[in-house]
């Protein structure tokens, strides 16, 4: 069977392209092209696959790529301005906050074991949702970067912080969130927020070598390590606050605005 032949498009989302290829499924932001923020629509799309996922135990595997230049710009900054002016109370915008927030929970508790295939930019919201992936692999081109603070916003988006923190160490996230510092594929596989680099050529291989033995891998065996590993990361996290990001956020653009 051709590469071509071999995958099959899931009923199409808007904002985003979904093939399933066996156990795998490809999960492909910016399909057109164009616009390589995390808008409401990506989000909401996401969010349907994601839910999907609880009724299809065949799909085991989940690839998160981007067609664009990049893999994420970040936020949709656009959108916020508009949920300000639609609702100067903040309540519009904590609703987005809160998609995110599910978003990235989702990502975290899904049977399946999470692959984010990075290119590009993977800025702010890009970098909050790729770091809820299970497993990371980007271009030796990637470049990183959280901008919140540097526009004036608590680094609110997804409830990442604590995730970022458990994955990468406190000391590193705290100095690349205060600073805005862009940072290179080398510095991001070095504090573990990439797991493998390679040239942008060999990207895909390098995705395959992780896909093809896992789907070999026992389906049980699979879901009760992720969960074991989630629930002792968790344990890090104790004192959680994420569920109160979108407020920090809202407050935060509706005294700006």
């Amino acid at each position: 069977m051709t590469e071509q032949n071999r995958f099959f498009t899931v009923p199409s989302r808007k904002a985003i392209r979904v093939e399933q290829d066996g156990p795998v499924l490809h999960v492909r932001l910016n399909p057109a092209g164009q616009d390589d923020t995390l808008s409401v629509a990506v989000i909401d799309d996401l969010i349907a696959v994601l839910d999907d996922l609880h009724e299809r135990p065949d799909i085991r595997i989940l690839v998160l790529s981007s067609m664009g230049e990049d893999f994420s710009l970040g936020v949709d900054r656009t959108e916020f301005q508009a949920a300000m002016e639609a609702d100067p109370t903040g309540a519009a915008l904590r609703r987005i906050a809160d998609k995110a927030h599910r978003l990235c929970q989702a990502f975290e508790n899904t049977h399946a074991i999470t692959i984010a295939r990075l290119h590009g930019g993977i800025i702010g919201a890009g970098l909050a949702l790729a770091s809820y992936c299970d497993l990371r692999a980007g271009a030796d081109t990637c470049r990183f970067r959280m901008p919140e603070v540097g526009v004036g916003l608590p680094p609110a988006w997804g409830g990442a912080m604590g995730r970022l923190i458990s994955e990468a160490g406190a000391a590193r996230i705290r100095e690349l969130m205060l600073t805005c510092d862009t940072f290179d594929a080398t510095t991001a596989h070095r504090i573990s927020l990439l797991h493998k680099v390679t040239t942008p050529d060999a990207l895909e291989e390098a995705v395959t070598a992780w896909t093809r033995p896992l789907a070999r891998r026992s389906p049980e065996a699979l879901i009760t390590t992720k969960r074991m590993l989630a629930g002792y990361s968790r344990a890090d996290r104790t004192a959680d606050i994420t569920l109160l990001d979108s407020h920090l956020l809202a407050a935060q653009v509706t005294r700006a605005h």
